[in-house]
């Protein structure tokens, strides 16, 4: 049956491919859209998951895809607030299959109520491996709680696999510490930290964690405040020049 329905999901991919210029990654996240019933769906690469003296992670993310402007903002919101089901399903290795996230701040307090927000009102994380080296995940959502029904499971997972070949494939001829290759919405905070290193005269670490610091305590999101950065018009000082 799982054979099937791989060779299913497969041929359709190909007609999408046939039909359409996007990318290959893009069209299985459309594809999750469509076979598994979530209303979005992305697929992101984790370079590195770095954890300060707080056991918060600290990944290198670039986006490769996402469906809508929910998902891409799913997304960036994980990376502003450091916690969420791509970050704990990067760190397991396994599936994070959130059917009501509502129930879920004790979990992830920061990115619960503002994935709830919004739109978010389930979330189903999948690892993107190869056997135990993990490159990312694939995130979907719904706009409605409730579980993946077992063959919209199978879909999912089928459709993970999928993805992670397509980005493999992507990844041939680039280290895969190195990002910037990517049509990375997120190329600007990586930018950032290094300008906020520079004025801090700190680690990439601690640029990142102030980063983000100001991104979640001015309630902005994380490329938001990059841009600022970038175009020097919001500068860091070390915490002892700060009133």
């Amino acid at each position: 049956m799982v054979a099937r329905r791989r060779q299913r999901l497969q041929s359709l991919l190909a007609a999408d491919r046939d039909a359409s210029s996007g990318s290959a990654v893009g069209l299985v996240c459309a594809r999750c859209v469509s076979e598994v019933s979530v209303s979005g769906a992305g697929a992101t690469v984790l370079s590195r998951l770095v954890h300060n003296e707080d056991g918060d992670a600290h990944p290198s993310r670039g986006l490769v895809h996402a469906t809508n402007e929910t998902s891409a903002a799913l997304e960036d919101l994980q990376l502003t607030v450091g916690e969420g089901p791509c970050l704990d399903t990067f760190e397991s290795g396994g599936p994070v299959l959130v059917a009501d996230l509502a129930s879920a701040e004790s979990r992830w307090p920061a990115f619960t109520p503002a994935a709830v927000a919004l739109g978010a009102a389930a979330v189903f994380s999948f690892p993107l491996q190869i056997g135990v080296v993990r490159l990312g995940s694939l995130d979907l959502y719904r706009d409605a709680p409730g579980p993946l029904t077992r063959t919209q499971l199978a879909d999912a997972l089928i459709l993970t696999d999928l993805a992670t070949e397509q980005i493999v494939q992507e990844l041939d001829g680039h280290a895969i510490a190195d990002l910037s290759w990517l049509a990375d919405p997120h190329a600007e905070v990586h930018q950032a930290a290094g300008m906020i290193q520079v004025q801090l005269g700190s680690t990439t670490d601690v640029a990142l964690m102030r980063l983000r610091g100001y991104a979640y305590t001015h309630d902005l999101p994380i490329t938001e405040v990059a841009r600022r950065v970038v175009r020097r018009t919001l500068r860091f000082q070390p915490e002892s020049e700060t009133s």
